[in-house]
């Protein structure tokens, strides 16, 4: 029996590059409103900020999308849902980092996914102050400013750099995030706090920097990053161990994740489940579960000599 693949009904090269286009067009609108006063608001009870410079960004990328693709659906960080045919739905990030422009560190980008049925398809990260991007279009590999983007793992075990990223609603003084960042700090040369996490899976995918550890962070900023780190070789588990679903469900929904080379991510699973953070109930799973590098020492030990 011929089993039938079916393609998607679009044109993603050509949604990549509107997507790209839209997205460096905002970069240079932000840009240029950020050499000039503009107002910073509260966002929430957790220290989110919201800017002029994210309405302008986000009212920017959205006339752009609507303009080649009238009937898809648009989900931005700030005006939450546009109307349109759920198939297609666009996931728009307008300005990754508020909290670092608003104190003058360079470190923010803009992101935009397009998802089919859920499933990310194409992915654009703009980093505004190098005003350079990043793309991947799903299955065709991912590309930056000087070609195409493939991670380079690292020779043997080293003291890793991590990034840590969390959701805006996490309390302060949860204690399985004071437990886990412990351990990072403990086991690893650097944890980054970049409050960018669209910057941080680019850094990943280039191999500036050995790994992500996320916890109940959002979607939106989610998909566009992990889509262009999973094409140019990063793989990324939950924390229970198995293999991440990046697929797009709700707005609200929350995802914790690990994600690296495969030796860097096994050694950041060993990390999570011995500080308590799988999330997958126990009856779920018939005990905590162990990640692979775990199971082949116990085997190890098990099997040496004497």
């Amino acid at each position: 029996m011929v089993t039938m693949v079916r393609r998607p009904s679009l044109d993603l090269e050509h949604a990549r590059a509107v997507a790209s286009e839209a997205a460096e067009a905002a970069g240079a609108l932000l840009r240029l409103q950020a050499r000039r006063a503009f107002t910073v608001r509260s966002k929430g009870e957790h220290g989110d900020l919201v800017t002029d410079l994210d309405i302008a960004s986000e009212t920017l990328i959205v006339s752009r999308l609507r303009a080649a693709f009238p009937e898809h659906r648009i989900i931005t960080e700030e005006a939450g849902e546009l109307a349109g045919n759920a198939v297609w739905t666009w996931l728009v990030d307008p300005l990754d980092g508020t909290n670092n422009l608003a104190i003058g560190l360079p470190a923010y980008g803009v992101g935009l996914a397009l998802c089919e049925t859920g499933l990310p398809r194409v992915a654009v990260v703009h980093d505004v102050p190098s005003a350079t991007t990043w793309s991947a279009t799903r299955g065709h590999g991912a590309d930056g400013p000087t070609g195409p983007l493939r991670l380079k793992a690292p020779a043997g075990e080293h003291a890793m750099t991590v990034a840590w990223i969390q959701g805006h609603d996490v309390p302060r003084d949860d204690p399985m995030v004071r437990e886990l960042t412990c351990r990072l700090e403990r086991e690893s040369k650097r944890v980054l706090r970049l409050w960018a996490p669209l910057l941080c899976w680019i850094m990943l995918a280039r191999g500036v920097i050995d790994g992500i550890a996320l916890y109940k962070s959002g979607s939106v900023d989610l998909q566009a990053g992990a889509l262009i780190a999973k094409e140019a070789g990063v793989v990324a588990h939950g924390l229970d161990g198995a293999p991440f679903d990046d697929r797009f469900a709700a707005v609200d929904e929350q995802r914790s994740l690990v994600a690296g080379s495969p030796a860097v991510v096994e050694r950041l699973l060993d990390l999570v489940q011995d500080a308590g953070l799988d999330e997958t109930p126990p009856r779920a799973r018939g005990g905590r579960a162990r990640s692979r590098a775990t199971r082949d020492r116990e085997v190890a030990r098990a099997t040496r000599p004497g």
